[in-house]
């Protein structure tokens, strides 16, 4: 049985529903082992679960367990739900996702009121939810009681870091896990409590780290580091421990991943990993700023239907990134994604490229005609990019097709079924197109069942350092380059930068840096021109200055902090944690300036 809700703690906002994916990945009860890791791994996912004929929940499988029966020459047999009962918590929508964190289950299945599953809620959606939770509890004055409540009741190990690396929390459950007492650990530099840490260089770089491997007590650990904004700079970084050892993971992953090198050969150096561009998930999509996180719930919401859906956006903001994945996370992922710039079609060529044509349709035709886009797509996704680009007499064209549901060749005076999600996609101002008559309203409508507006990287600016981190990697490992860094000065210039080409601006602009940079930490020096000669870059250099003429003046008065301090301390009766609080400032900070003054 779940806990009792914190009474206090009522809001929508941390309902399971709101951060569960739906509708889920599941497989039947009859599957095979070697069916199920199949669709695991064309999936990408670490769990699956299991249900009956009825669609009730029944069990979930791991990909631990799944490797586990491969291994194990348990290819054909059938997956027995009663071996796999353990691996989940049964929860209802309205549940609080913190009366999940004191439990150690990895997957949540979500059911509705007849019992029936709905959606799976990880550990990974939880600690979403909870960091967005935590944000918004910084924005409110009394929260200190209720931000203590969430780390302590946290199964994960959390620990956070000021500016100079230094403790200022550190829940139990870490506590526990490396033999550290809350309190000895509270003021101490985090590389004298925890080993191997790299969280105080979170601050120095800027830059978030997600699922690394950290070895802590001897066994390698999954641990995540995403530093803490305020007013343009760092001032401290987040840490969170989750235990989960993969030492056994990682042992048969290499092992398969051996015996596959030897029956396939070396990779080719250069080859990308197509995978990661076919097998797109709402929840892997990078960001987790307010706007970027309703859309990708409003993404999951939309991939349930086979409803039309109009992405539209700026040019850059991923458009087909949030429609693969709503390919990948609906009723048509086995049929295949089509994409079609509509903008890039001569108007001579639509019919024929769109619809296909038979043998001898016109001069030129193939030998047996050729099977359109739509063709192509059926029981799929078919992903109609630049829809505004479409005149006036292709925009009529495709009307009819979508409000017949079929189509025919070019030559054929047979019509074929189409059975087909569309994605329609611009960057254009379509509502005021409809106004203008530049696009059909008609067209419009069948278009705009469902919307989904990105928005530019310059509104949602959080999200910046975590995909500086993502790109800077992913890009290393492309072009077989030893990893490198970003200074916090480059990531506080990236954020002010207006971005007008959005996410593809910012990728071009890591990959210049990556390529064009020798040294492994790249500075502020080595940003393109455009970017150094921004206005954002030239008012950031003049605060800078600013900063630098107070710092000089607070060093100079230093004496009038200090008898501040003492006359805190003094109102306090040496009371040093109510001293702080009169200072406004933290308790270690005070520590600090009571080491610098000699007090």
């Amino acid at each position: 049985m779940l806990t009792q809700p914190m009474e206090h703690i009522k809001i929508d906002f941390l309902h399971a529903g709101n951060w569960m994916t739906s509708p889920p990945h599941v497989v039947d009860a009859g599957k095979t082992y070697e069916e199920v890791a199949r669709l695991a791994a064309k999936l990408e996912l670490s769990f699956l679960p299991i249900i009956d004929k009825e669609g009730y929940p029944v069990g979930s499988i791991t990909v631990n367990q799944l490797m586990y029966a491969l291994i194990n020459g348990y290819h054909d047999q059938k997956i027995n739900p009663a071996m796999h009962v353990q691996n989940h918590h049964i929860i209802k929508e309205s549940t609080n996702i913190l009366d999940l964190l004191t439990l150690q289950h990895q997957c949540f299945l979500i059911v509705n009121s007849s019992n029936k599953l709905i959606g799976v809620l990880t550990r990974r959606d939880i600690l979403d939810a909870i960091s967005k939770y935590m944000y918004r509890l910084q924005q409110k004055e009394s929260n200190a009681e209720i931000l203590s409540i969430v780390l302590d009741r946290a199964y994960e190990g959390i620990a956070v870091v000021d500016s100079n690396g230094i403790l200022i929390e550190f829940n139990e459950a870490y506590s526990r896990f490396v033999g550290v007492k809350r309190e000895d650990a509270i003021g101490r530099h985090v590389t004298e409590v925890i080993e191997n840490t790299d969280l105080h260089m979170t601050v120095k770089t800027a830059t978030p780290a997600r699922g690394v491997l950290q070895t802590i007590q001897g066994q390698p650990m999954v641990v995540h580091r995403i530093p803490i904004w305020k007013d343009g700079a760092v001032v401290g970084a987040i840490g969170m421990l989750i235990f989960e050892g993969v030492s056994e993971v990682y042992e048969i992953l290499d092992r398969l991943q051996s015996e596959k090198i030897k029956e396939q050969g070396p990779p080719t150096p250069s080859s990308p990993k197509q995978h990661y561009a076919d097998s797109m998930i709402i929840d892997r999509i990078i960001g987790s700023s307010e706007s970027i996180v309703h859309i990708k719930r409003l993404a999951r919401k939309a991939a349930r239907t086979i409803a039309t859906i109009l992405i539209t956006g700026e040019s850059g903001t991923g458009k087909e990134v949030f429609a693969k994945s709503i390919h990948q996370q609906s009723s048509y992922f086995n049929g295949p994604f089509i994409s079609v710039n509509c903008g890039a079609i001569p108007e001579h060529l639509f019919e024929s490229e769109l619809f296909g044509y038979e043998e001898g349709a016109f001069t030129g035709a193939k030998k047996g005609g050729k099977l359109g886009k739509f063709e192509l797509a059926q029981n799929g996704t078919i992903f109609l990019d630049e829809i505004g680009e479409l005149s006036l007499i292709l925009q009529t064209k495709l009307l009819r097709v979508l409000q017949e549901r079929e189509a025919e060749r070019v030559g054929s005076i047979k019509k074929y079924k189409l059975n087909v999600r569309i994605i329609a996609a611009t960057n254009r101002n379509i509502v005021e197109m409809v106004e203008n008559g530049t696009f059909r309203e008609d067209l419009y409508y069948r278009l705009n069942i469902i919307r989904l507006h990105l928005p530019p990287l310059r509104e949602r600016v959080e999200d910046i350092p975590t995909l500086l981190a993502y790109y800077v990697k992913d890009i290393c490992k492309r072009y077989g380059i030893a990893e490198k860094t970003l200074s916090s000065e480059v990531v506080a210039t990236l954020m002010t930068y207006h971005w007008k080409g959005n996410i593809r601006e910012l990728v071009n602009t890591v990959e210049h840096l990556v390529t064009m940079t020798d040294k492994g930490h790249i500075e502020v020096g080595d940003l393109p021109d455009m970017i150094r000669n921004s206005p954002s870059h030239v008012k950031q250099i003049a605060d800078a200055k600013n900063d630098y003429l107070i710092d000089q003046f607070k060093t100079k008065n230093g004496h009038i902090e200090k008898e501040m301090i003492l006359q805190a301390l003094k109102a306090a009766q040496g009371n040093k944690s109510r001293a702080a609080e009169l200072l406004g400032i933290h308790r270690t900070t005070l520590y600090q300036k009571l080491k610098k003054y000699d007090l």
